[in-house]
């Protein structure tokens, strides 16, 4: 498909569909909380209800009765593919897992320079340089059917590049991707270059899904601001992979599992909470900015973890139990509950997933969001450009001469 210039350069917005305020700027909350940026068709996240979806149909439903694909068709498309549709989104997407022999050759120096930072941080340099290899062209001067190919592509790399750049790290060489695997079989193939059992596949895939999309977060939103700007698809990516990697968002899942390793025995769980909680520490696993009763997502990973069974579950259900009561108790007034971060690493490390690759798993799962986002902004020619308060010292000042 030739890449075209998109209609809606023609004519800067204007009339009713030009929001621009008028007037001074308006205050708002630290963070943006509660603020309405924009209309989605993507989803949404209803926090007191405890409920989120994709389009039109429950997240959690979705992950426990589709595959993984089935989900990106819908999160790119607006609907769940027929069969017809399954089979030929599963053979494109599939063909789109190899590297170009550009990006395969730079691996090795990217994740030596990564170093301990890991692959996270390895995947924001190859992944620039993927779209750069494959001749991505800005958003603002490409039709929509070309953003889609653009996205579709670094999507379905992105698994590889991860696992390619986690095994260079460990002293191993990758292992290049299957056609006739899943998308969550294909990348625990990659990772461990073992065909996943059905069940472990399985429960990684839900969690895939599950991790697809969650609101305006701060990689969502990230991914946004970028597309506004008319830059490519990979530089949109690459930004709200930078944001995904900060621990506050998507750098938690190893953190609440070492949490249940400080803890160690059932007899530590509350000495061990109280201290923390009292000293004013933050309890990783636990709380969320947006919902007020128990996360959707944390709920059918327990469930997901129970299904596996064994002392990691037990004590991991045991310390949740707990926790809440000892929250609810120093806290009192505040729904504090597990979030996703807390079973989702339960459950990857009883799928054999490595610690160091919880966060880059779930940014495997998360581009697909990113990526429908990035072409639904992508249709808004109006850049994001909001303003700050000034707070510093009055100005203008003399300019001091130097002596």
């Amino acid at each position: 498909m030739p890449h075209t210039s998109h209609p809606s350069q023609a004519a800067p917005s204007s009339g009713p569909a030009d929001r621009t305020p008028k007037g001074p700027p308006v205050p708002v909350p630290r963070g943006l909380a509660g603020v309405v940026v924009t209309d989605t068709v993507l989803g949404d996240v209803r926090g007191r209800e405890g409920f989120y979806h994709y389009r039109q149909y429950s997240a959690v439903d979705l992950a426990m009765t589709r595959s993984f694909e089935d989900v990106w068709h819908l999160m790119l498309r607006g609907e769940l593919p027929t069969i017809a549709e399954r089979a030929h989104f599963l053979e494109r997407t599939a063909r789109l897992r190899r590297l170009p022999t550009e990006v395969r050759e730079a691996l090795p120096a990217i994740a030596r320079a990564s170093g301990p930072s890991g692959p996270l941080a390895g995947v924001r340099t190859a992944l620039s340089l993927f779209g750069a290899a494959k001749g991505f062209r800005p958003l603002y001067d490409i039709d929509a059917r070309a953003r889609e190919d653009d996205l579709l592509a670094a999507s379905a790399v992105v698994p590889t590049l991860l696992t390619a750049l986690h095994r260079l790290g460990e002293g191993e060489e990758p292992i290049e991707p299957r056609e006739d695997l899943p998308y969550a079989a294909n990348y625990l193939y990659m990772l461990t270059g073992q065909v996943p059992d059905a069940r472990r596949a399985r429960a990684v895939e839900r969690y895939l899904i599950s991790t697809v999309d969650h609101g305006f977060n701060a990689s969502t939103f990230t991914s946004r601001v970028i597309a506004s700007t008319g830059a490519d698809a990979a530089a949109a990516l690459v930004g709200a992979v930078g944001a995904l990697s900060g621990p506050l968002h998507g750098g938690a899942p190893s953190r609440a599992l070492d949490t249940l390793d400080a803890i160690g025995t059932p007899d530590r769980i509350a000495p061990w909470i109280r201290e923390r909680v009292l000293g004013g520490e933050r309890i990783m696993g636990f709380g969320h900015p947006v919902y007020r009763t128990e996360d959707p997502r944390s709920r059918m990973l327990r469930t997901i973890a129970e299904e596996f069974g064994g002392e990691l579950v037990d004590f991991a259900v045991r310390v949740e139990r707990q926790v809440e009561e000892i929250l609810a108790e120093l806290k009192p007034g505040r729904e504090l509950h597990t979030n996703v971060e807390f079973y989702a690493g339960v459950v990857m490390e009883l799928c054999g997933l490595p610690r160091s690759m919880f966060t880059p798993t779930f940014a495997a799962a998360r581009v697909v969001g990113w990526s429908a986002n990035i072409l639904e902004q992508a249709d808004d020619s109006k850049i994001i450009r909001p303003s700050a308060r000034y707070v510093g010292p009055e100005a203008p000042r003399p300019v001091p001469t130097v002596d």
